[in-house]
């Protein structure tokens, strides 16, 4: 490890363990487990603006030090090489960010632009119509399979991506009125000539981080239980897993995580993101993010390589594995019990499966044998027309999303200062959210519009308590 970021690693060690926020929160005492305790026994109490940034309350003391020192990469900006900052150079020439934590700040969620404003904290995933022979979606010939905005000094921006805004309007049974926000994308200032006119496109916004390992320690065979079980439900719930492709198995597995389950294993996520985002090759992704038509035009100066070491890239999937999920709140009040029930009634449970259980052995041992409660079960479902973006990922449509884990989601507020949801954040709350539901769903969009305005608070309080 080269000298300065030796020195990042030993400044990290110092830090505590289990720091008090800045605003006053505690972790509190251990939750007593059921419900309560949405990461089994690496949960923690707190529900400041630190909320989702804490390591799991069960993490080994081996553990603590990398965790601490993949904090610290996660959050920390990179910059151009050659640099001073010997481990963080490399940045780019092409990227969206400058650091993980810029979009994933405090471990939580971004959000889109006003309307008219530049994409800084979001993506937008771009494919041609087609697959590779692994399934993946074709990249775009000459500005790949995601836009990056921004540039290191003397290379052009691929291009700005901006979002207009239609209002959508629907009322409530009972009278109530509601709007709904249509997001359109379009693209400007292309820095390497046209874009295909058949071009495919998918704004993301970053989702929160807490809880990814116990996601991925869920058995295979489990997933495949939950989308059998739903195959023979009476509902019209039929739930699949994303097959999609592994590099470091050389075969395909089932995604997990990503807005269409289009990645396996959070290490692959990871190096996908540095790669993506901020234009860092590693190794097991060594090639620039940049198309041969954009490399005969950048010019930029030699970085090392790969530009993330295998110490800095294990250290950041050790601290994404291990974030602690943060306890319900206010699970004892009646309007959120009777907002459970509803949750229930409504068969929103049908995908956001309220519990699930990682396996005996796991790569981290604080996440075996874990009874958790993410409220997803990390299968596709088809989401109706209205939130199809066109573009086909794997075995993924259009019209297909993963079920997102509603954990944390009464924290985002605190946490990120705004409670937009939805793989594009077109949802201002929870309740748009639900409405923008179609397709397996629309049933219970449909009971949930028919409800009396005191049900729906009742939903939306038991939603906020997660």
């Amino acid at each position: 490890m080269k000298t300065a970021a030796r020195a990042a690693v030993f400044a990290c060690l110092l830090l505590p363990v289990a720091a008090q926020p800045s605003d006053g929160g505690s972790l509190g005492p251990v939750p007593r487990g059921g419900f309560e305790s949405s990461g089994g026994e690496t949960t923690v109490l707190d529900a400041t603006r630190s909320a989702f940034s804490y390591p799991a309350r069960n993490i080994s003391e081996d553990h603590r030090p990398a965790f601490f020192v993949g904090n610290s990469f996660f959050n920390q900006n990179w910059v151009a090489a050659p640099a001073s900052v010997a481990g963080r150079d490399g940045l780019g020439p092409l990227f969206n960010t400058r650091s993980c934590s810029a979009c994933h700040f405090k471990d939580g969620r971004s959000r889109p632009p006003e309307p008219g404003e530049p994409l800084s904290t979001m993506l937008l995933r771009i494919s041609v119509p087609g697959q590779s022979p692994r399934g993946e979606p074709l990249p775009e010939p000459t500005y790949g399979a995601q836009i990056q905005g921004r540039a290191i000094l003397g290379v052009k921006p691929e291009a700005e991506v901006v979002v207009a805004y239609t209002e959508v309007r629907g009322g409530f049974a009972d009278g109530g009125e509601f709007t709904l926000r249509q997001p359109t994308y379009s693209l400007r200032r292309l820095g390497y000539g046209p874009i295909a006119t058949n071009l495919l496109t998918s704004p993301r916004v970053a989702p929160t981080m807490i809880g990814l390992g116990l996601l991925e320690a869920v058995p295979e065979k489990a997933l495949l239980s939950l989308a059998e079980k739903q195959s023979r439900g009476p509902e019209g719930i039929r739930g699949r897993v994303n097959w999609v492709w592994d590099q470091a198995a050389l075969k395909r597995r089932p995604g997990r995580f990503g807005w269409k389950a289009e990645q396996p294993s959070i290490a692959q996520q990871v190096a996908t993101a540095f790669l993506e985002d901020m234009g860092l090759t590693s190794a097991p992704l060594p090639v620039e993010n940049q198309t041969p038509p954009e490399a005969l035009q950048i010019v930029a100066p030699p970085s090392p390589a790969p530009e993330v070491s295998d110490a800095i890239l294990a250290q950041v999937i050790l601290y994404s594995s291990l974030l602690a999920v943060p306890a319900r709140r206010s699970v004892e009040l009646p309007e959120v019990q009777r907002g459970e029930e509803l949750f229930r009634r409504l068969r929103c449970a049908a995908c956001h499966e309220p519990t699930l259980e990682t396996a005996a052995q796991t790569p981290f041992a604080e996440l075996s044998r874990q009874t958790f409660h993410p409220y997803t079960d990390l299968l596709l479902h088809d989401m109706g027309e209205g939130l199809s973006d066109g573009r086909p990922s794997f075995g993924a449509s259009g019209r297909d999303w993963r079920t997102a884990p509603l954990w944390g989601l009464g924290l985002i507020s605190k946490v990120n200062g705004h409670t937009f949801l939805l793989h594009d954040g077109r949802a201002r709350n929870a309740a748009e959210a639900v409405l923008w539901h179609g397709g397996e769903a629309a049933g219970a969009r449909e009971a949930f519009r028919l409800l009396p305005a005191a049900e729906r608070l009742a939903l939306l309080a038991f939603l906020e308590s997660l």
